[in-house]
């Protein structure tokens, strides 16, 4: 068998791809699917399958090819693509290389468009809170626009028109084009570290969707949304709308109804002012014709007319409350002595000397009656204690052994109180009043009585 007839996996690959390369129907096609597993990395570079009911193909948009795309491709969405078809070597797959790319059946703009209004409407940056009142009476007025198109002489026009007294900051801004929406950005970001800037008019002519596309750029959006200046957008004609209409403070359908917005009429003012004067004027009449009427009724009053009367009367009055003061005095002054008199007394009766006076007496008192008392019982006791004394003595045995009795215990200590608790032989103890006698029994003889008994 001959090897060399073989060809390595890396070499039939390699000779694959440069028959794709080769073929030129293949290296400039059109081709339309639905977008499956689209993943863009970290690089930029676009990786998805394109399919459609019978096939499908791995894609590529390198990043160099997406950077200027308006639109972010979403899984599910069919586009027109044109590209090349080449092979993968390191896994020998085929795969088209995307170079352009849009959306099938609407343009990329408007894809791009309605993508963006979505996310924003999404993180809020439409809501009604976050829009800033604008200045009913602004000193000066920022407008961003081109310095060449028809939009500023239109604002300066109806500025100057409406309120001349107001002052105008032109900056200028490309307003189209592929560097107008950073140029929009920096002329935001321009007016915002400036100082005394009240409003800022931002916009321009109508045009078609790509020539407003400016002011649907993100970057724009996030700029009049994080301005301290309250913004209102002038941007194309009354049925155009662009993001910037949706997150600006205020949306004017031109530029002209912006400057319209921005500043109020001067004869609209004039005639508030000649208002509010006429109604001061008429005001300050009435006040006068009042304080006139009141300056009259006080001059006929009596006060001016016989004010000698009036100043008698009040000598009176003073001379009769004086009397009446004097005698109140004295009188408060009598009460208020007796009552510190009374206070006086009640302070000695209750002085510590007095209270330790009367403690002294009441404990002798009570000590000379304790004492009686103690005496009274202890004599009642003494008493009761001799005849209990008498009585105890009365009663106790040895008195009757005094008398010549004695008492005869046996050997056990039992007492003897009759003859038949003993017998001859036993040991007896007799007790006396001053002794005792041992014995022993010769014999023992029973009463006649004693044995009847």
């Amino acid at each position: 068998m001959d090897e060399h007839r073989y060809l390595t996996v890396h070499a039939l690959t390699k000779y694959i791809k440069r028959k794709f390369d080769a073929d030129p129907h293949l290296q400039d096609i059109f081709v339309k699917g639905e977008i499956s597993n689209f993943k863009q990395h970290s690089s930029g570079h676009m990786y998805f399958t394109l399919k459609d009911e019978k096939a499908r193909i791995l894609a590529v948009m390198f990043s160099s090819f997406n950077k200027g795309m308006k639109f972010r491709p979403e899984n599910g969405m069919k586009i027109l693509i044109r590209g090349e078809i080449t092979v993968y070597e390191p896994s020998g797959q085929y795969q088209v290389y995307v170079k352009e790319m849009q959306p099938d059946g609407v343009g990329d703009l408007f894809l791009a468009y309605e993508q963006l209004k979505a996310r924003l409407e999404k993180e809020g940056l439409f809501l009604p809170r976050y829009k800033k009142p604008l200045p009913k009476y602004p000193q000066k007025v920022g407008v961003i626009t081109s310095p060449t198109g028809a939009a500023i002489r239109d604002v300066l026009t109806t500025l100057k028109r409406r309120y001349p007294i107001t002052d105008i900051l032109i900056i200028p801004a490309l307003v189209q084009g592929s560097q107008g929406a950073a140029s929009i950005v920096r002329a935001i970001e321009t007016a915002n570290r400036r100082s005394g800037i009240d409003v800022l008019i931002v916009g321009r002519g109508g045009g078609s969707i790509e020539e407003l596309w400016s002011f649907n750029e993100e970057a724009v959006a996030r700029a009049i949304f994080a301005s301290r200046i309250p913004v209102i957008s002038a941007v194309g004609h009354e049925t155009d709308f662009t993001i910037a209409d949706f997150v600006a403070d205020m949306r004017a359908p031109t530029p002209t109804a912006a400057a319209e917005l921005a500043v109020p009429h001067i004869d609209d003012l004039m005639e508030k002012v000649l208002n509010r004067q006429s109604r001061l004027i008429r005001a300050m009449k009435e006040k006068v014709n009042f304080e006139q009427g009141r300056y009259g009724r006080l001059k006929k009053s009596y006060a001016f007319r016989f004010p000698r009367r009036l100043y008698e009367q009040k000598l009176e009055q003073v001379d009769r409350l004086t009397e009446t003061l004097v005698k109140g005095a004295g009188k408060l002054a009598e009460t208020k002595a007796e009552s510190l008199l009374h206070l006086t007394r009640r302070l000695e009766r209750n002085h510590p000397e007095e209270l330790l006076k009367h403690s002294r007496e009441a404990h002798q008192r009570q000590e000379r009656e304790l004492k009686r008392a103690m005496a009274a019982i202890l004599s009642e006791k003494q008493q009761e204690f001799a005849g209990l004394v008498s009585t105890l003595e009365a009663l106790n045995p040895l008195k009757i052994m005094e008398r010549g009795y004695s008492l005869a215990y046996t050997e056990e200590g039992s007492l003897i109180k009759r003859p038949s608790q003993v017998k001859a032989n036993d040991s007896l103890t007799v007790k006396l009043p001053d002794g005792q006698i041992n014995c022993i029994v010769k014999n023992v003889e029973e009463s006649e009585q004693n044995g009847r008994g």
